[in-house]
């Protein structure tokens, strides 16, 4: 199938597609983390990221696809999680600004807007690595340019795309050694794949044998965004020509009321004929309906034609809209000097921050990274005149620096890496200080500690010398696999003795959800024997994942 035009249609089957492929595919992509932990975590955050850019399209009424893409773009910077979230974002920024001025995009646009995409996420990183999703976008990119030199198919260029992604994805572990070492190709550009497939589905090229079918969220998600783009131009009852937002779920086949065999277009045409802002989303087993009328009966007995209806919902659209009323506004608080905002999970590890001067925290961590959005929010409701942000996650640094680009709050990032980071940098926060130099001191200040984390190998592995069994107890050093065991005691001791140095004076045990007292205690005993001239404070901090976290400064 020859595609020479990307319509407003297209465009939108094509991140609908993406959207699609990536979703049903993000365990795997999680399943690629180099590190036999319990945190892989790249799946979840690209499909988070391109889920919220999928719904700033869907929701749009535009018919430009420049206009979409921008939709595209803000709904990805918003929604970014993770740094593959993040550089994910960056190359669809590009993509869309180098498009921003196109209706329709032909093939040798698409091509240029997908190298556009690549040469605004190698700038937005600072220090580019090659074996990354970076070196899967240029691959892609490179390819899609290739071909357009000399062909007009938009099906053709992006299969180009999706077999350079494809060639690029396989060799990330030449580029990146630790890649090779553990035997898996890098997530990121894994995810990246998903997409450009899922694109060139879109646009009618063959990747698997069965027709793709919309699960049921992304059906609800359809039937929302078509409401969505009805009412928000309706100002007013007057506007409103159908009154009541119908929707239904009908089981196909199951005690229908007539013989008929359902035809898509013949169920469609009728609906039409008796209301407007209509989407019908069909499988082989059942039918959603979303449309305004007047007449919400004729839809629910038309529907129990074909089969039983499973879901029916009505609203009064004119009741809606007068019912809406303003709140009181809150009575003002006066500014705070500064708002200091710290990722964090755990009850526990939320009460140490706010014992320390945190005045926000976001729920959040490994696993579970905040999006661009949830940070921005945050700094929008700080009520400060300045704010310092505490990632505590290497994963969620860029998401917090992007967060900072867009809010008008003057706004630091510290870029710690671990809860250990976060908390020590606080100690260095001076309330008379300026922006700029709490920013450095709390900056230095990260290099005095040394973050331990224990937690459970999830596969069978080799890292370096140390040969790694599955539910094997692992001990990292500020990110890094040091040590495996058996026994707790034993491995948290070996782990201990690769932090400590001559600087060192005290060792904080943070308990975790799966964490005892009475272990935290006999690690603490064994520490003091080992080495006498240490000190030991425990507290619970509930995280998830690390029984326990040992910090040593």
């Amino acid at each position: 199938m020859s595609v020479n035009v990307i319509t407003n249609n297209e465009f939108k089957d094509m991140i609908r597609m993406g959207s699609h492929r990536l979703g049903q595919n993000a365990k795997f992509v999680n399943s690629l983390n180099v590190f036999p932990v319990p945190d892989g975590d790249t799946g979840t955050n690209m499909n988070l990221t391109f889920q919220s850019g999928y719904q700033s399209v869907n929701e749009s009424t535009s018919t430009h696809v420049g206009e979409l893409a921008q939709s595209l773009s803000k709904g990805l910077l918003m929604g970014a999680r993770g740094n593959s979230g993040v550089i994910t974002s960056q190359i669809f920024r590009g993509f869309g600004k180098n498009i921003e001025s196109k209706e329709t995009l032909t093939a040798q646009e698409l091509a240029a807007a997908l190298v556009a995409g690549v040469q605004t996420a190698y700038k937005a990183v600072m220090k580019p690595v090659e074996g990354t999703i970076l070196t899967v976008a240029r691959g892609a990119s490179e390819a899609a340019a290739n071909v357009a030199k000399s062909s007009d198919d938009i099906t053709q260029v992006m299969l180009a795309a999706v077999n350079g992604a494809r060639k690029a994805l396989a060799t990330t572990p030449d580029l990146l050694p630790v890649l090779k070492e553990v035997g898996v190709v890098d997530s990121g550009g894994q995810g990246l794949v998903f997409i450009y497939e899922g694109f060139f589905e879109a646009l009618g090229g063959n990747l698997e044998a069965s027709e793709y079918q919309p699960d049921e969220t992304e059906m609800d998600e359809m039937l929302n965004a078509v409401h969505h783009q009805a009412v928000q131009n309706q100002f007013s009852n007057d506007d409103i020509q159908n009154g009541f937002c119908t929707e239904m779920m009908v089981t196909l086949g199951v005690n229908a009321t007539s013989n008929d065999t359902f035809n898509y277009d013949d169920f469609r045409n009728y609906l039409d004929g008796i209301g407007d802002s209509l989407l019908v989303v069909a499988d082989d087993e059942v039918v959603k309906v979303h449309v305004h009328t007047q007449h919400p009966q004729k839809v629910f007995t038309y529907g129990r034609r074909y089969g039983e209806l499973a879901k029916i919902k009505i609203d009064n659209m004119r009741i809606q809209h007068e019912t809406i009323v303003e709140d009181q506004p809150a009575k003002e608080q006066p500014q705070i000097d500064y708002g200091i905002i710290a990722v964090a999970s755990g009850t526990g590890l939320e009460k140490l921050f706010q014992s320390l001067g945190v005045t926000t925290i976001i729920s959040g961590g490994q696993t579970m990274n905040p999006s661009t959005k949830d940070i921005v929010n945050a700094i929008e409701q700080s009520n400060a005149k300045r704010v310092l942000i505490l990632p505590n996650n290497g994963n969620i640094i860029m998401a917090a620096k992007q967060a900072g680009q867009v809010v008008d709050i003057p706004t630091a990032i510290i870029p710690s890496k671990s809860i250990a980071q976060g908390m020590t940098a606080l100690l260095s926060f001076d309330m008379n200080a300026d922006l700029e130099q709490n920013e450095a001191n709390m900056t230095d200040a990260l290099s005095t500690v040394k973050s331990g984390q224990i937690t459970t190998a999830v596969r069978d592995t080799e890292i370096g010398n140390l040969k790694i069994n599955k539910d094997d107890l692992i001990g990292l050093v500020d990110g890094d696999i040091v040590v495996s065991g058996q026994d707790l005691l034993q491995v948290s001791q070996e782990m201990v003795a690769k932090m400590v140095d001559e600087d060192s004076e005290i060792v904080t045990i943070l308990i975790g959800a799966d964490g005892s007292q009475e272990m935290a205690e006999n690690i603490s005993q064994n520490i003091v024997t080992a080495f006498p001239d240490l000190e030991t404070e425990i507290h619970n901090g509930d995280q998830p994942i690390y029984p326990y976290l040992i910090s040593v400064e």
